[in-house]
Parts: structure tokens; C-alpha cells; sequence
């Protein structure tokens, strides 16, 4: 018990001559010991490569998953040491939507199998989003999060030593020149021609002492102060590997996300191509319609059939109305009505009356055919 007592005295006499050291400081009546400029810039660095990489952190967080709630949940279960539950994405959750109702109106029909085509494509665009977060999380968030919970706290825990080694070496120089200050002082009082011959030299012996000591603990206060403030640089030149570390997951996390994108892009080209080839629905509806209705129908249509079986080969280009247009993508051809196309080229294109308005008709040379409207870009 008594080490016990003598130990928090003894801490609070360090705190307090620590803080007395700090307020002097501040008033600008005790010198402080500067760090060299290399080390200053070792500190800048690292204080700028935390708060950079904390904002980084965060927002790829916000990226990654937008609901602040989910974030919160997927914190208090990491915290608890505990696996998150598997949560949908909202893709997938809209396709399950698209076939749920696709059952509802009917698969048969033209807009319950478009539904289930294009739930599909969303369920298969959620699978790869999926994917694409358990990367980046493990790839790219996880070697932040060890920074700034690991090494960042190692380097706050030696800096904040070092801070206190450097407010006992000051304090120590401080003690010193008052000692030396009283031992002059003591020396060349003109009470000593007064005071008796063993008086002075008690005084003085007293105040050698002290000087004494004082210059033992600053020695040992240096030595000490030497010693952190190494610790603590090897520490901050550390950065420079952090920096490393975190450019090759920059790297990952790109081509993780080149990846998904990628992968959304192909599952949208595939679903533009299956709805391509799915029957006129609209068409043939709108030609059902207007002959029950007694509604003239377009020049060179006389039936709801000859309207589902127009041939591209009786299709004759108009004499206005063509028009020149830049293929966007590669696009093969399902059947012999349609015009497959490549990238960048340029084909003359034009409507003919009936004709679904997703599609137009393409020429190049003596070739003719349907094309995708979406595969187009209309030039003037």
C-alpha cells in the first residue's frame, strides 16, 4: 500500500511539473527544445496521410454502401466481433419484384416474359455488385482500417511520449539554471562576511549539491528524450511503406471496379440482344386494333398477319427520310431480317410504315436489315 501511495505522488508530481513546464511554455517564460526540421516534416506527413486516408475511408464507405443505417448495423456487428447477416442488394431485389409480377401477369404474354428477362439481368447485375463490395472491402477498405486503427494508434500512442520526454528535458533545464543561478549567487552574497564560516559553507555545499543533481537528471531526462524521440522517427519514415501499401490497393480496388463495370456492361448487352429478338408485340397489337376497328392500315399492310411477317427483302427504301448513322456497339444478328453491325461504322438508315419505333431499317451496299435503334447514334 505504501508503494502504492508513493508511486501516485510521485506521478502526480510529474503531471504537475509537466503541466507547470506546458503553461510556462505558452506564456512564453520558459524556453522549449525545437525538433529539427526533418522531423517536423515526418510529423506534416504523417498527419496529412491520416486525415486524408480517414476521408478516403469514409467516403468509400458511403460509396460502397449508401444507407447509413446498414453502416452503422455492419459497425456494431464488427465491434461485437460478430458476422453481419447477408444482406440483398437492391438490384437483385427489384428483378425478384420483375418475376414475382411476371407470375402475376402472366409469363406467356409479351410483358410478363420481357419482365422476366430483364429480372434476370437485375438479379445477375446484383450477384456482381455483390461480388464487387466483398472485394473492395477486403481489398481496398480493410488495409485503411489496419492503418488507422494499428499503426496510426502506435504512432499517437509514441508522439504523445515523446511530447511528455520533451516537457521533463526542459523542465530539467529549467531546474538546472535556477540551481546554477543559486550557487552563484551563493557564492557571492555579502552576507557571507556576516554569517558564520560553517553556515557558508553548508549553503554552499547545498547548493552545489543541487546543481548536482540537477545536472544528473538532465542528463538522464536527454538520454531518455534521445531515445523517443528515435523510436518515434523510425516510426513516422514508416509512412513512406504505408503509402506503398495503400497505392497497390488503389490499384485492386480500380480493377475491381473496371471489373463490375465490365460485367454490368456485358449483362446489359445481353438483355438488349434477348429483347431484341422477342416478336413486335406493339406493332402487331396496334395492327390487331385498327382492323377490328375498321381503321385503315398502312400503306402495304392488309392484315394483323402480313404486318408480323414483313419482309425486309419487299421493304423499298423511301425516296426522303434516310439518314446517315454511326454504329455505338457490335451487334450480331438473330435472323435473316436483321443487319448485323460493327462499332464506329456508318450505315444508311430509314422507317417504314408499322415498324416498331425501336427499330429502323439499315443499308450498307447491297445489305439490308433491321437494326436497334439503341445501337445508333442518328447523324445529321
Amino acid at each position: 500500500m505504501d508503494f502504492n501511495v508513493k508511486k501516485l505522488a510521485s506521478d502526480a508530481g510529474v503531471f504537475f511539473t509537466r503541466a507547470v513546464q506546458f503553461t510556462e511554455e505558452k506564456l512564453g517564460q520558459a524556453e522549449k527544445t525545437e525538433l529539427d526540421a526533418h522531423f517536423e516534416n515526418l510529423l506534416s506527413r504523417a498527419d496529412c496521410t491520416k486525415n486524408w486516408t480517414e476521408k478516403i475511408f469514409r467516403q468509400t464507405e458511403v460509396l460502397l454502401q449508401p444507407n447509413p443505417s446498414a453502416r452503422i448495423e455492419e459497425f456494431l456487428y464488427e465491434k461485437l466481433d460478430r458476422k453481419a447477416p447477408s444482406r440483398i442488394t437492391n438490384a437483385e431485389l427489384l428483378g425478384q419484384y420483375m418475376q414475382d409480377a411476371a407470375k402475376e401477369f402472366g409469363a406467356g404474354g409479351p410483358y410478363g416474359s420481357t419482365l422476366i428477362k430483364v429480372g434476370e439481368c437485375e438479379r445477375r447485375l446484383g450477384g456482381a455488385e455483390r461480388e464487387f463490395l466483398q472485394t473492395s472491402a477486403i481489398s481496398f477498405l480493410t488495409p485503411l482500417r489496419n492503418f488507422l486503427e494499428g499503426d496510426w494508434r502506435t504512432i499517437s500512442k509514441e508522439r504523445r511520449l515523446l511530447e511528455n520526454r520533451r516537457l521533463d528535458l526542459d523542465a530539467c533545464k529549467t531546474r538546472l539554471k535556477k540551481a546554477k543561478a543559486a550557487e552563484a549567487k551563493a557564492a557571492v552574497s555579502p552576507l557571507v562576511l556576516f554569517l558564520p564560516r560553517n553556515y557558508v559553507l553548508s549553503a554552499s555545499a547545498s547548493a552545489y549539491f543541487s546543481l548536482c543533481q540537477a545536472e544528473h537528471e538532465l542528463r538522464v531526462a536527454q538520454t531518455e528524450f534521445d531515445r523517443q524521440a528515435e523510436v518515434t522517427r523510425l516510426l513516422l519514415e514508416g509512412i513512406s511503406s504505408t503509402h506503398v501499401n495503400h497505392l497497390r490497393c488503389l490499384h485492386e480496388f480500380v480493377e475491381a471496379q473496371a471489373a463490375y463495370y465490365k460485367q454490368c456492361h456485358l449483362h446489359m448487352q445481353e438483355l438488349q440482344k434477348e429483347l431484341g429478338r422477342f416478336p413486335n408485340a406493339f406493332a402487331v397489337n396496334s395492327v390487331n386494333s385498327m382492323a377490328a376497328t375498321g381503321s385503315s392500315l398502312p400503306a402495304g399492310i392488309t392484315s394483323p398477319v402480313e404486318a408480323d411477317t414483313l419482309k425486309i427483302e419487299e421493304v423499298q427504301a423511301p425516296a426522303t427520310g434516310t439518314r446517315k448513322a454511326k454504329v455505338l456497339y457490335d451487334y450480331d444478328a438473330a435472323d435473316s431480317s436483321e443487319l448485323s453491325l460493327l462499332a464506329d461504322e456508318l450505315i444508311t438508315v430509314y422507317t417504314v410504315p408499322g415498324m416498331d419505333s425501336d427499330w429502323l431499317i439499315g443499308e450498307r451496299g447491297n445489305q439490308k436489315g433491321k437494326v436497334p435503334v439503341t445501337y445508333l447514334e442518328l447523324l445529321s
